[in-house]
C-alpha cells in the first residue's frame, strides 16, 4: 500500500529539498515502520535529525500528523496506516 508523506519546514532541507512523496509499505504497518523506511532511505541526516531506530518517538522539537490528527491524539508512533493516509512530518516552531 502507498502513503503521502510531507515535508514541511526545515525538514525539507534535510532530505534534499523533497516537499512531499509517496512510500510503499506493508500492509498493516505503523508510523514506526514508515519512520524505519524514511530512516534507511535518508540515512543520517534523518536519523539525526529526526528520528533513530531505538527511539520510541520522534526528536524533540519535530511532530507528526496522520490525516491532520497529531500522533499523541492517536496511538502515537504505534499509530496503524491505511492505503492513502496523508503524513505530515514538521518541524515544532516557536517565537516570541
Amino acid at each position: 500500500m502507498k502513503v503521502k508523506v510531507e515535508y514541511l519546514g526545515h525538514i525539507k532541507n534535510i532530505l534534499g529539498s523533497k516537499r512531499e512523496e509517496e512510500v510503499e509499505i506493508e500492509e498493516s504497518s505503523s508510523v514506526t515502520d514508515l519512520l524505519l523506511i524514511l530512516s534507511e532511505k535518508y540515512g543520517l541526516p534523518f536519523k539525526k535529525t529526526i528520528y533513530e531506530r531505538s527511539s520510541t518517538d520522534v526528536k524533540p522539537n519535530y511532530i507528526i500528523t496522520v490525516n491532520g490528527y497529531l500522533l499523541n491524539q492517536l496511538d502515537g508512533v504505534k499509530t496503524k496506516l491505511k492505503n492513502g493516509d496523508h503524513i505530515t512530518l514538521l518541524p515544532i516552531v516557536s517565537g516570541g
